[in-house]
């Protein structure tokens, strides 16, 4: 794959997940590239999920925002999403930073006024401004993956 561009490689770790994930994975993204048009994009496809960061830069600890794609559902993460107000209540997660938010109900969650309000939070909280060139970087890609496309149970 090192002969692929990092967008190139980054339709194929989607593509590897069911239809309904991977259309959905695509939603969100493309809603994410809109709201961040000056976002690095930090690609990381690990052993449990494909994460695609959001940043300002290169550097993974200014990244405000993730799309976190598993084989059953996609998740935004907020990754200062501890310090942000939400006072509708819609990120879930008790950790010291990260809330998220699973996208259940599909991507068009994220265009409903608690969700831009929470964005807009998020990108205040950045340390820098997002005013630099848009691109996709790989950031790394693991050797051993659990499969991407949910697996049924056991019929017995």
């Amino acid at each position: 794959m090192k002969d692929k561009s990092a967008a190139q490689q980054l339709a194929g770790f989607i593509a590897r997940y069911s239809p309904e994930i991977a259309a959905l994975a695509r939603t969100a993204r493309a809603k994410m590239r809109k709201r961040l048009p000056r976002a690095v994009e930090l690609v990381y496809d690990n052993y449990n999920a494909l994460v695609i960061g959001f940043g300002p830069s290169e550097r993974p600890s200014e990244a405000v925002v993730s799309v976190v794609v598993y084989p059953r559902w996609v998740s935004i993460c907020f990754l200062q999403g501890a310090h942000l107000p939400d006072p509708e209540g819609v990120l879930t997660g008790s950790g010291t930073q990260v809330r998220s938010l699973r996208l259940d109900a599909g991507a068009a969650v994220l265009d409903t006024p608690a969700v831009r309000a929470l964005m807009k939070e998020a990108l205040a909280f950045a340390d820098e401004p997002f005013d630099g060139k848009a691109r996709v970087v790989i950031r790394s890609i693991s050797a051993k993956r659990r499969p991407r496309r949910a697996v049924s149970p056991a019929r017995g």
